[in-house]
């Protein structure tokens, strides 16, 4: 099941097809969330998708890395944490299987949904997540850029935040 099929941001052609090819996992996802606005779970689904991107950069997702995006997860769609664990999974598997396809998709949707602040915030919370075993690789950071651009960020935005996580930044410890 697609995390976009979850979310109800498909067409509602494409979610009528679904019916009875529900599993009964999905069936629990969809009525743990019903109380989500359709707006905040595209917000919340893009934005978890985004976070779990930068985590599985280095095609391992750490306890760490998770456990932040769980926090951030909460913290920023205001989740309970029985919800932020369904979505957090949700996004997870969805990077696991669909990655490569989903990428660019899912970051242009946040794009149009997001305001500028949402978007440099979101840019912060990839950073706290790629810092959360004390160092952000040159993947993780590479991976970071290039959403930085597909949110059509400007380059001192992304240097900003960066700057917030310079100590742990692989590339300045490799030379210290």
């Amino acid at each position: 099941m697609s995390l976009w099929k979850i979310f109800g941001i498909e067409s509602q052609d494409q979610s009528e097809s679904m019916g009875s090819a529900e599993t009964e996992t999905a069936q629990k996802i969809i009525a743990a969330l019903k109380e989500l606005s359709s707006e905040q779970a595209r917000f919340i689904a893009c934005f978890a998708y985004i976070l779990t991107r930068v985590a599985h950069a280095d095609q391992h997702f750490s306890a760490e890395e998770i456990k932040v995006i769980k926090r951030l997860v909460v913290e920023e769609g205001h989740l309970s944490e029985k919800q932020a664990d369904i979505v957090v999974q949700i996004a997870k598997s969805q990077n696991s299987l669909f990655s490569g396809v989903e990428d660019y998709m899912v970051t242009r949707e946040f794009n149009k949904i997001a305001d500028p602040d949402q978007k440099i915030s979101l840019l912060h919370c990839l950073f706290r997540i790629s810092a959360a075993n004390q160092s952000v690789s040159n993947i993780e950071e590479g991976s970071i850029r290039q959403i930085a651009r597909e949110l059509k960020l400007h380059h001192q935005d992304f240097i900003s935040a960066r700057l917030h996580f310079k100590e742990y930044l692989a590339l300045l410890k490799d030379k210290a």
